[in-house]
């Protein structure tokens, strides 16, 4: 075995110091965050605002608890799901090229919210209502196609995903093409994510599903890691397969379909995170979880902290500096796909 790719054993101290960098860096992430906009606050109004609210202007404030912090609390839990959510389908579909649009979930939900912008229903609610309906539409769909006498094929969910993908985004090209240019605005932007109608009550209705969908999943983490290596070497070391299999598939989709319906579609995520923690720290998924998780959060606050100042007063969809970021990335991992960084 090349001395490289040798690693130290993982303990539990090792993940907890890990996790722990990383959850000060979040923090820290955040605070600078809640300073940058249009209108600069500066870090001693934040923490007077935290710790002494009387002392600080109520213009001040409203940017930061009305406006800021609901927005920085749904990139949180967004990326933290995205990200988590690109690491265990790459275990469950053995491609390192997979995140958790790859099954058509994202799809689905743009779908459904396209439709509620049809329909005139508003943003608070009705959009991401619409939009995990079509979430859960999709999830059905595609374990319907791809469901076998064995359990749920993994190429075939593949093959199933982008089929959905495709029938439903084609749906979605006929009404950009048939709408109002009102409509047709509000359409284009949540199509590549937006956080701009963020409320801190999607983060009291998102964070209770993510905590619990990212316990759920730790519990599995050593079957991703047999998994991984192949199903039938998992199968033969006493993992039911077909059952951790369904469980994660089903976890990670209701967990990507309801921040979709929230913030919109945001693509690379997923896959520019996990990478990153397997490149750095190994393929060890008890450490990958925690890292992908909170490394997709803060990678998901500054690109958002990124979209709504380069071009300020103006705003960029956040799906767009996703995109710019992630699209020179996935050429990379597909040049040097099958070398120790992409195992």
């Amino acid at each position: 075995m090349d001395s490289h790719i040798i690693r130290r054993p993982l303990t539990p101290g090792r993940v907890l110091k890990v996790s722990s960098i990383l959850g000060v860096s979040l923090a820290v992430t955040v605070i600078i965050s809640l300073m940058l906009g249009t209108a600069n606050v500066s870090l001693e109004d934040v923490l007077r605002m935290f710790f002494h609210g009387s002392q600080v202007k109520e213009s001040a404030r409203l940017i930061v608890l009305k406006i800021r912090l609901p927005r920085i609390f749904l990139a949180g839990f967004t990326g933290f799901s995205l990200s988590l959510g690109g690491l265990v389908f790459q275990a469950l579909l053995r491609n390192p090229l997979a995140d958790p649009f790859v099954l058509g979930v994202s799809s689905g939900a743009a779908f459904g919210a396209v439709m509620g912008i049809i329909f005139g229903v508003g943003f608070s609610i009705g959009v991401p209502l619409f939009s995990f309906c079509g979430a859960l539409l999709t999830i059905y769909l595609v374990l319907t196609i791809s469901r076998r006498k064995m359990g749920v094929e993994s190429a075939t969910a593949i093959l199933a995903g982008v089929i959905v993908n495709a029938f439903f985004t084609a749906i979605i090209m006929f009404f950009i093409a048939t709408s109002s240019e009102d409509r047709l605005h509000s359409m284009l932007f949540w199509l590549y994510g937006d956080l701009s109608q963020s409320q801190i009550a999607y983060s009291g209705i998102i964070a209770p599903v993510a905590f619990f969908g990212f316990a759920l999943l730790y519990s599995f983490s050593r079957h991703l890691n047999l998994l991984a290596a192949g199903e039938e070497a998992a199968l033969h070391l006493g993992v039911n397969v077909e059952r951790a299999k369904f469980i994660c598939f089903i976890t990670v989709s209701l967990m990507v379909g309801l921040v979709v319906s929230f913030s919109g579609l945001i693509g690379f995520v997923g896959l520019i995170v996990p990478h990153l923690s397997r490149m750095i720290l190994g393929s060890d998924h008890r450490l990958l979880m925690p890292v992908s998780a909170l490394g997709g959060a803060l990678f998901l606050i500054v690109a958002d902290t990124a979209a709504r100042t380069v071009i300020s007063p103006s705003e960029l969809p956040v799906g767009v500096i996703t995109a710019f970021l992630g699209a020179p990335f996935f050429i990379y991992l597909l040049k040097t796909r099958g070398s120790r960084w992409t195992r």
